[in-house]
Parts: C-alpha cells; structure tokens; sequence
C-alpha cells in the first residue's frame, strides 16, 4: 500500500480524457497566454465564487502583491494578518515595503482572532489580510465590521479555501478582494503554477489587470510600475476542467475528513469545523502530544505526513525586525509545537485511512 500525502496521480486518472485533447487543442492553437481559454476560466471561477471579476496571475504569492499594490500599500504602511500560515501572506506585505501587523490565532480554528484586530489599528493600518487556513473561513462579519469602522480593505487570503463557505457565501466573494493558490496540491490545483484574484469592485478590476500587466493598460502605455504576472492558457484550460468536479472532490474530503475525526477522537485535537462554515478541509491537521516522535512513527510506518506550520512568521528570522519575541502570540505557539497534518486527498481509501488511524492509535497505547 503506497499512500500518498496528495495523490495527483489518482486526480489525473479521472479527468484525462478531458484534459489531454484540450491540451493539444490549445498547442496547436498557438494562443499560449491570455486568449479564449482564460477569458472562458476567470468567467467560469467568477461565476462559481458568485463575484463579478476573476483576474488570472501566474501564483497565489503574486496574487497577494499585486492585490496589495491595488490597495495602495506604500511602504510605512501596516497590513494586519496572522502569524500562524504560510509566508506568503506576510512576505509580500514587507516586498512592498509595509509592516506585517500579527494577530494571534483563535485556539480551534486556528484563523485569526477578529477579537483581537481592533487593539493594533493604529492610524498607519490600511488593510486587513484573514488567511482561510486549512480550508476554513476566518470569522469575516466581525472583519469586514471592523474594515468598515476603521477605512480598512479586506484581502481574503483563500489559497487554502476555495470552494469553503462562510453563512452560505463562497470565500473569496466577502473581502475587497481575495487571492487564490493553484499549486498543484489544492484542492483546485493546477498542473504547475497559477494564481487567482477576485473582486466586485468595478473600479479595482482595472487596477488589478493592469498591475499584472506591467502597468499597462494599453500596449508600451504604462501608467504605474507594476509586475508580469500571468496565468497560462494550458493552466486555465485544465483549471476549468476541474472545476467541474471540484464540489464533488470538496465533498470526498469531508467524507474522509469524518472517517478520520471518528477514529481518533480519543487520541488528537481534531479540527473544528465553526457553525457558520463549510470546511473542504485543505488540510486534516490535529494537535497531538510528542507530536515529533508520533512523525517519525508515521515516517517508520510508510505513511506521509506534515506540519503546517512548524515555526510561527513572528518567530521566523525573515521577521526579527518586527521585534515580536517568544510568548507575543501563545496561541500560535503553541499550536505549532503540537500540529500535525495527516494525508488528505479525495481519493483517499477506507483502507489507507484505517491504517493510518491505527498507527496513530498504536502511538499511544
């Protein structure tokens, strides 16, 4: 039994009579950036995330800068997230010469804690980034409450997220706007890089598109410095492709998401799924004790396995001028030294996940 962490093997199997002929389709249509299958992928994702405007970019890294650079970000500027996700959402907020303002996590989510983002606005804080983590919303009403009283945009991190609901709302439709990962272990992933933004807002789509573009918006006539950022047509042709079935994939993992929580109630924190929410479960990450000796057991057993994310951003070298020592957000701390992230694909077997579940048990007896 080979298992694996993300099976994209598996995923490939399913849709490769659709995928290869569109593929060569667009090859021998010569029309490799932009053109009709982009235009066809931003209309089809827009609609699905239910928001007017879908914009293509080469990664969910440059998605968050160029979302940013729309804003107005200048450096000096405060962006207030959260320390506990991948560096990219902290990253690009000091690429633009900004301060990543941390909020600490709340102890079940592990999403920012809205309770705690009034107490570090301060009058150089332009906008807020929530980041959806592990495939489950922030709590976005208190949020964009607090956009609204303070002037604040609301960037939607939703590299993990897409597909997941907040009160009936797709993420990525709440925010200002919101950036999208399709590395290829998402949940909708592409077959190498690409990026998503998504916005209402009739004003900023035209910003968005001519950031990405050099900061043209008509040929060699560049009004602003901006990026090259591009999301290919093979890349979008196969993202339509698959979201087609991406609510049917989000749903397996549910499944097996409830498959896992029943077996290992006894031994792990298990993810909370918040009232309001619909997880599709990017990750099934548990907090466990002797959480490195439990890895390496898994390791010794053949089975995958990951921690997301060992070391919090305000603890990282990259941040040590933000002057956040040890213990300045315990919650986050303290999820990062017992975290750890079970394999979680749609193509996961009863089987694999029982003889996962069974290692893990056997750990603790």
């Amino acid at each position: 039994m080979k298992i694996q962490m993300v099976d994209m093997v598996k995923q490939y199997a399913q849709i490769k009579e659709k995928v290869e002929p569109k593929v060569l389709e667009v090859l021998s249509g010569g029309w490799y950036i932009g053109g009709p299958e982009l235009k066809n992928f931003e209309e089809k994702a827009a609609e699905y995330i239910g928001v007017k405007h879908a914009i293509g970019c080469a990664n969910g890294t440059d998605a968050l800068q160029i979302t940013m650079m729309a804003a107005g970000i200048e450096p000096g500027d405060e962006v207030i997230t959260t320390p506990f996700t991948f560096i990219a959402t902290a990253e690009t907020i000091k690429i633009l010469g900004a301060k990543p303002v941390f909020v600490d996590v709340k102890p079940d989510t592990y999403n920012i804690d809205a309770d705690l983002i009034e107490s570090v606005i301060t009058e150089k804080t332009k906008a807020i980034i929530p980041v959806h983590l592990y495939g489950q919303s922030a709590d976005m009403d208190k949020i964009m409450a607090i956009a609204v009283k303070y002037d604040l945009k609301v960037i939607e991190d939703n590299a993990q997220g897409f597909g997941a609901k907040y009160k009936g709302k797709q993420l990525g439709s709440i925010g200002h706007m919101a950036t999208v990962s399709f590395y290829p272990a998402k949940n909708l992933g592409a077959a190498g890089d690409g990026g998503l933004i998504l916005t209402n807002d009739d004003e900023l789509v035209g910003k968005l598109r001519m950031i990405a573009n050099h900061g043209q918006n008509e040929r060699y006539k560049h009004q602003v410095v901006g990026v090259n950022s591009r999301l290919d047509s093979i890349q979008a042709a196969i993202l339509a492709i698959k979201l087609e079935y991406l609510d049917e994939w989000n749903s397996r993992r549910r499944i097996n998401a409830e498959k896992y929580k029943k077996a290992l109630s006894e031994v792990a924190i298990l993810p909370y799924e918040d009232k309001d929410n619909y997880h599709i479960y990017h990750q099934f990450s548990i907090q466990v004790k002797n959480r490195d000796e439990l890895q390496k057991h898994l390791f010794d057993n053949n089975i995958p396995n990951a921690i997301h994310y060992p070391i919090p951003l305000h603890l990282q070298v990259a941040f040590k001028d933000n002057n956040y020592p040890a213990g300045s957000f315990p919650v986050s701390e303290k999820v990062a030294e017992n975290i750890i992230s079970l394999p979680m694909h749609p193509d996961l077997t009863d089987e694999e996940i029982n003889y996962i579940t069974e290692k893990v048990i056997e750990f603790y007896k």
